[in-house]
Parts: C-alpha cells; sequence; structure tokens
C-alpha cells in the first residue's frame, strides 16, 4: 500500500481526498519509485474537472521525481538507486508509484529531487515552446503571459539568454516584479492596463514575433492584435477557460497570421526526442542560465488547498506537493 490522492469524482479542489491504495510490483518495461516530490501544474486542474477527459477513479498529475527502488521484467537502462524524474506519466500524486520507463529520464548529479519534480513540465515546455514550436534567437521580440507562472519564470530567463527581448504579464506588483527579477525586459499588468496598447508602445508599433498565452480566454483575441504581421500565436493552455472557436479569417484580417495549440506531450513523444528535450533543459539549469525557484510547497494532503490556491492566482513561480 501506498499514500495518493484520489479522485473518484469531478470538481472543486475538496474532490481530492488522500487515501490508501494498493501498489503492486513494477510490471514489464517498469519501475518501481520513491518520490521526493510531485509537480503541481494548470494541466491537474483541467483534469480535476473535467475540461480534459479522465475517468474518475484516477490519481491525477503528470510530473514528479524519485529514487528507483524495484525493477520491472525487461528493464535494462535504470536500476536500483537511479534518481530519475518524468513530466508525462499519468499518476503523479502518490508517496510510490510505478512508472513506465518510457516517460523517465535520469536527473544529473548537481541537481536535487525537489528542483528536478519543479522542472520537469514546465522547463521542457519553456524548452519546446522558445526553441522548437519557434526558434527564440537574438533579436527576437517576444511576449509571454503568466509571466511570473512556473512556465513564465522559467521562459523568461532562458528567451533573455537566447538573445531575445522579452515582454510580459502578470496580475499584480508583486508577481511584477518577481518577473522583472527572472529575464523580463518589461512586464505589463494586465488586470489594470491595456497590454495591446503597451506591446505596441514598447514595440514603436511593431508588434512581437510570437505570442506565448496560457491564459486562454482573458487575453484573446487580444493576443493577436500584439502581432507583427506573420506573426506567431502560440496559446498553450487556458488557465481562465479555453479560447473560444472563432473564424480563421480573423488571422487573415489581423496581418496573415500564423496559430497553434501545442502540447509538450506531442514533443516528447520518442525517447529521443525526450532525451534531447530533458538534457537541453538540464545543461542551461547547470549552466546558471535558468534558476528554478521552488515557491511554494504543500504536503501532499494538502493537494486540495495548493489547486484552490493555484486557481485563485495566490500562487507564482513553481510549487511541490511533498508526500
Amino acid at each position: 500500500m501506498t499514500k495518493a490522492i484520489v479522485v473518484r469524482s469531478l470538481g472543486g479542489p475538496d474532490v481530492l481526498k488522500l487515501e490508501d491504495v494498493p501498489l503492486a510490483a513494477p510490471g514489464p518495461g517498469e519501475v518501481q519509485i520513491r518520490q521526493a516530490a510531485v509537480g503541481l501544474n494548470f494541466i491537474d486542474v483541467y483534469f480535476r474537472t473535467g475540461l480534459y477527459k479522465a475517468e474518475p477513479p484516477f490519481i491525477p498529475g503528470k510530473e514528479g521525481a524519485g529514487t528507483v527502488t524495484a525493477l520491472g521484467e525487461g528493464v535494462t537502462d535504470f536500476a536500483i538507486g537511479d534518481r530519475v524524474a518524468y513530466a508525462s506519466a499519468d499518476g503523479a500524486y502518490a508517496a510510490e508509484r510505478n512508472v513506465a520507463t518510457k516517460h523517465l529520464v535520469k536527473v544529473p548529479d548537481g541537481i536535487s529531487l525537489e528542483t528536478a519534480a519543479a522542472m520537469m513540465l514546465k522547463g521542457m515546455t519553456a524548452q519546446y515552446l522558445l526553441l522548437q514550436t519557434y526558434q527564440v534567437k537574438p533579436g527576437s521580440v517576444i511576449l509571454f503571459h503568466a509571466a511570473a507562472g512556473g512556465v513564465g519564470l522559467i521562459a523568461g530567463q532562458w528567451a533573455k539568454a537566447l538573445g531575445a527581448t522579452v515582454i510580459g504579464t502578470a496580475g499584480s506588483q508583486a508577481k511584477i516584479d518577481l518577473a522583472l527579477a527572472h529575464g523580463y525586459d518589461h512586464v505589463i499588468d494586465y488586470g489594470k492596463d491595456d497590454f495591446v496598447a503597451h506591446v505596441r508602445e514598447l514595440t514603436n508599433g511593431a508588434g512581437v514575433d510570437v505570442v506565448y498565452d496560457s491564459v486562454g480566454k482573458d487575453t484573446f483575441p487580444q493576443s493577436l492584435d500584439c502581432l507583427k504581421p506573420r506573426g506567431l500565436f502560440v496559446s498553450f493552455g487556458n488557465s481562465s477557460g479555453p479560447v473560444d472557436a472563432f473564424n480563421m479569417g480573423l488571422l487573415s484580417q489581423k496581418g496573415s497570421l500564423y496559430a497553434t495549440r501545442p502540447t509538450l506531450f506531442a514533443y516528447i513523444a520518442t525517447r529521443t526526442a525526450l532525451d534531447a528535450c530533458a538534457n537541453s533543459l538540464f545543461d542551461v539549469v547547470q549552466g546558471n542560465k535558468v534558476r528554478i525557484n521552488i515557491n511554494q510547497t504543500y504536503s501532499l494532503a494538502d493537494a486540495g488547498r495548493a489547486h484552490t490556491d493555484l486557481e485563485a492566482r495566490k500562487t507564482s513561480g513553481t510549487t511541490l506537493l511533498i508526500p
């Protein structure tokens, strides 16, 4: 048996209940790990509420890190005692668990398990956004919504290291100050100010090359008005609710724009792609180009309170659940 958060019906944070659950031996191609920490992400909220489909009962969570304690049949690329992390294995909200090795990477020396749990999903999301969905380079001008969020704080530092001019939005002065300390050149309070007008002013009317938007409903279609002609709108989340269906002609009207709705899991679907993405992240962290700050921790039993604070935008940066 182990302790885990189980969702038995979809709904609010109160549906997150800590229970004793069976823990079988790892199956073929799996390892069992004792988890040091679990990452909290908005995608966990989407599954809890039913925005993304999952059939109750289920254990939520995608991201964690821990130590291998047992090997399943056929596992040769991991050993007992290995420090490992993952970003795309359902069922993370548990003290111990089995994970298919296709989801795992080894954590390099010099990176703690807590740091690994804090950065895998958010850091690899930043990696694919900045280096694959759109290739940020010296001279690029970007707009990143939710700049003080977990992905935003990593992306701001990384984009600055790539030579970009980095504009962000955030919802309070404290979050603005936090983003400015993590690579952003300019941060706009999108709760008070017209971020489109500010972006246009900051770019002398030209607009930005790319908008990265994990907010959704509250920032669309205004994000399109921040783009240069033939610029790229990247919608990678919907913390305020999903973007409603829109006429594709809108992209033409606003400057022959491009739009995409990517997900990390398509970018790390193969072992080669996962290793390349993870190693790119490890390199910038170990090279001190990106620092990972764990701004909040909760016990696993307090997952409901963590979700409440996340949805109320009381958190910033990275949050961990500790089994």
